[in-house]
Parts: C-alpha cells; sequence; structure tokens
C-alpha cells in the first residue's frame, strides 16, 4: 500500500466468544440476536462457543472515498467501525489503515465521572498522544464551544445530562483526522446548540480524507457519501456507488417479504 491515506480489508472476520453457553440455552439466543452473527463451535476452552460477528470482510478505501453502512440492527455496521478504529484485532484476515484515525462512536467513553471537565479534557489529550501545548489549545477551544465556562472546574458527576453531552461532543470532535468513523449521525443539545454541532460535524466530514459512516438514514447518507456497503448477520456486500441503494435496499426488502411469504 502507498503512503497515501487508506483503508485496506483483505478477509477480515471477527468473532467473540460465548461462555458457558450451550446449543440451547437462552444466553446463546440473545447472544446470536445481539451481535447479528452465526453461532460457531466450542472454543479451545472447552466452555465457550463463539459469534461470527463478521465473515470474511474485503474493502479498500482511498482518498476522496465516502462509505456508507447500511443494514438492520445487530448487522454488524458498529463492529466493523470499531475494528477500524483499532478497538478489537481481527481474528483472521487481515487490516491496514494508513493516516490519523478518529473515532465517533461513544463519546463518552473514557470520561471520568470524578475528574472536572478540565482534567477529562487534559487525560483524553494525554490519551490521543497530545503535547502540553497542543492541549492547552484544544482545552480552549472546547471550553469556548461548550458553553460550560466555569463548570468545567466541577465533577462530571454534578453535571445535568445536557451539560455532559455537550463536554462529550465537543471533546470527541476536537479533533484533526484523515480518517473518521462515525456510528450514526450525532444530535446533542438544545437548538441552537444542535445547529452549531452540526456545522462542527460538517467541517470534520469536509478535512477528512475518508469517511465512513453506519448509519439508518438513507436521505443522510445519500448527502454525504459516494458509496455504501451493506451488512446482514456479519456478511457484508461489495461496495457499490450510492446511486445504486435505492434499487438495492428495496431489493432487498422484496427478497425478505418473499421468503416470508
Amino acid at each position: 500500500m502507498s503512503s497515501e491515506v487508506a483503508i485496506e480489508m483483505r478477509d477480515l472476520a471477527i468473532r467473540f466468544p460465548v461462555y458457558g453457553a450451550d446449543q440451547r440455552s437462552l444466553k446463546r439466543s440473545l447472544a446470536k440476536i445481539a451481535i447479528g452473527g452465526a453461532i460457531g463451535g466450542r472454543g479451545s476452552g472447552g466452555g465457550s462457543n463463539t459469534v461470527s460477528a463478521l465473515s470474511h470482510v474485503n474493502l479498500s478505501l482511498k482518498a476522496g472515498d465516502r462509505l456508507a453502512l447500511v443494514g438492520p440492527n445487530g448487522s454488524g455496521k458498529t463492529t466493523l467501525l470499531r475494528v477500524m478504529a483499532g478497538v478489537y484485532a481481527p481474528d483472521e484476515g487481515s487490516l491496514t489503515t494508513v493516516g490519523k484515525i478518529a473515532g465517533l462512536l461513544d463519546l463518552s467513553l473514557g470520561l471520568q465521572p470524578t475528574a472536572t471537565g478540565n482534567e477529562n479534557i487534559y487525560l483524553r489529550g494525554l490519551v490521543a498522544g497530545l503535547s502540553k501545548a497542543q492541549i492547552q489549545a484544544k482545552t480552549e477551544e472546547i471550553a469556548s464551544f461548550s458553553g460550560l465556562g466555569q463548570f468545567l472546574g466541577l465533577p462530571l458527576k454534578t453535571y445535568s445530562s445536557g451539560m455532559l453531552a455537550r463536554l462529550a461532543f465537543a471533546v470527541a470532535t476536537a479533533v484533526d483526522a484523515d480518517i473518521l468513523l462515525m456510528d450514526e449521525w450525532i444530535a446533542v443539545g438544545d437548538a441552537e446548540f444542535r445547529d452549531a454541532a452540526r456545522a462542527r460535524l460538517m467541517r470534520l466530514i469536509e478535512q477528512s480524507h475518508i469517511l465512513v459512516l453506519a448509519s439508518h438514514e438513507m436521505d443522510l447518507v445519500k448527502g454525504l457519501c459516494n458509496k455504501f456497503m451493506h451488512l446482514e448477520h456479519g456478511v457484508a456486500s461489495p461496495v457499490m456507488p450510492i446511486e445504486q441503494i435505492d434499487d438495492f435496499m428495496a431489493a432487498q426488502a422484496a427478497g425478505r417479504i418473499a421468503s416470508a411469504a
């Protein structure tokens, strides 16, 4: 692969263990529904089955690509985003990414309720590998955007849900990324803040070289993306032009109706 921004997946597979789950267990059934995959055999530990969350996914993205991940709940979209973000390592196949990645997957992940807003901003900066000067610049920008003012000196456990959402969004989106991963469109706060948040997200998308967006909103993905991939039960379709998404989804719906008849 060249040094240009890119994502390459080859026959990538992800499996999760389901411990203590026999063939007829409720745990086994719930795991299959939650993940959207297929249950495999017992693992080497003797006490677990596995859920196939992603099966032999192939994907090649380059600068300029805006990929929509579509499919029903539990189909593997979020799992695929987490693999790209480095949260999960492949059980089979390979993943290669070139470029700085930002994942807007779980905005509140890593925030410490007993630490102040400013301390949380600093900690997130350290985790991101920023210098003290960079963290200071980000802190000022986050404080201005969130509008939390003196509340940043208080522990997060004293925040209302709206205040926490503002801080989490401001921190998560204070990034400079080549590859932007989004799990659904993010809308937080009151009407005024939502407008500012939308503008902030649009700037992030415009600045990124590659966008991967998982969403159920067809109008949104048709407006932001130029390609799409459909997932169901951990199995991915080939990447197709976004112009084909309406016909593809209509064919999928017709197939489900026919199989249920």
